[in-house]
């Protein structure tokens, strides 16, 4: 399977002169272009890109949800604005002849980065030695196709932060322990909301490759792999505190990526989707403190006005990978196509798809 690094190496270099177009010349460019294509596009958005991206996505959604619906398209190309993972699971999703293209291929997420499929096979060894075949394995969706088909041919499933509850309890039904990659906050997060006391979870530090516990070995139910979302561990106990002391009458409502320490102080924790559905149905007129990326909570201020909403972190920046993403990469892309060129295309290996595909559908 190619890596990111050799897919950067291969990848196209936009011209300069998309850089140097204004955003209204960008943007009539970009049109045309979306115009021109018809229904041989589908563009996908996710929920933390630039509103400038967002304006021409045929639908937004989180990672998986957009992979599903690609995975449902007919068109020829589809365009995701995301992450590099995100792109990998719509490309195993979808057809061989479609085109999944990512505008920029140095979109990456640090999270997915944290576990490499050379450290997971040499923690997996290592686990076995410790625990025999006692365990399995399950990946948030935030991981490359590489971990996810190594869940896969290894009896594990994925996750998503909507399901993390209802895969953590089945995994513990196929075995007596689970290995959680590569967020150790959602898994934490997840276990803990399970009854799993805090000292029945280990850490595998995948660069010492050590296992860091405060149990008896014997008695570890969960192995939380050290990774974790760089926007997330952002959001500080400090910031509640803060809001607590000074506005008690804000609620406070945060992504189970955050620390156990944020999500344990907080009033509600969840997806994505769970904080954009618990604002749209919050009275006009509550107040809200929201720990997710700034895109996103910025979007939820100008959709609903009538609320008082504000970011957990007041010093909070988006996601620097997300917004890799911008005007003039998508319109670069845009008129590739036109040209009749696929630029930035993302192509997971038949045998890399198969295996994670099973894990993608022990989750579905």
């Amino acid at each position: 399977m190619t890596s990111i690094f050799e897919e950067l190496q291969l990848a196209d270099t936009m011209p300069a002169h998309y850089l140097n177009a204004t955003a209204e010349e960008l943007h009539e460019r970009a049109k045309t272009a979306r115009t021109t294509l018809g229904d041989r596009l589908y563009i996908l958005g996710h929920h933390y890109q630039k509103d400038e991206v967002i304006a021409y996505a045929d639908v937004t959604g989180d990672s998986l949800q957009l992979s599903q619906i690609a995975g449902k398209q007919t068109a020829d190309y589809i365009i995701f604005c995301g992450v590099h993972f995100m792109a990998e699971t719509a490309d195993i999703l979808t057809t061989p002849e479609q085109a999944v293209i990512l505008p920029d291929m140095r979109a990456g997420c640090s999270m997915a980065d944290m576990a490499n499929i050379d450290q997971t096979e040499r923690a997996w060894a290592e686990l076995q030695n410790l625990f025999g075949n006692t365990i399995v394995p399950l990946t948030y969706v935030n991981s490359t196709a590489a971990i996810k088909a190594f869940v896969g041919r290894n009896g594990g499933a994925t996750v998503t932060s909507s399901n993390a509850e209802e895969m953590v309890k089945w995994a513990l039904t196929q075995k007596q322990r689970m290995l959680f990659l590569p967020d150790q906050h959602l898994g934490r997060n997840t276990a803990v909301k399970l009854g799993i006391p805090l000292e029945q979870m280990a850490i595998w530090d995948p660069i010492k490759q050590k296992l860091e516990l405060q149990c008896e070995l014997e008695e570890v139910q969960v192995i939380l792999w050290k990774g974790h979302c760089s926007v997330h561990m952002n959001f500080l106990p400090k910031h509640v505190a803060n809001l607590r002391e000074n506005e008690p009458d804000r609620s406070i409502l945060v992504h189970p990526e955050c620390t156990y320490e944020v999500v344990s102080a907080s009033d509600f924790a969840g997806s994505t989707k769970y904080i954009i559905d618990m604002i749209g149905v919050s009275q006009p007129g509550s107040k809200w403190a929201i720990g997710t990326e700034m895109n996103l909570v910025n979007r939820l201020i100008a959709d609903f006005p009538d609320r008082d909403i504000v970011s957990l972190n007041p010093f909070m920046c988006p996601c620097l990978t997300m917004n890799r993403i911008d005007l003039p990469h998508l319109t670069w892309a845009l008129e590739e196509l036109v040209a009749g060129k696929v630029i930035n295309r993302i192509q997971v290996d038949e045998k890399t798809a198969l295996e994670a595909k099973r894990a993608l559908a022990k989750m579905m």
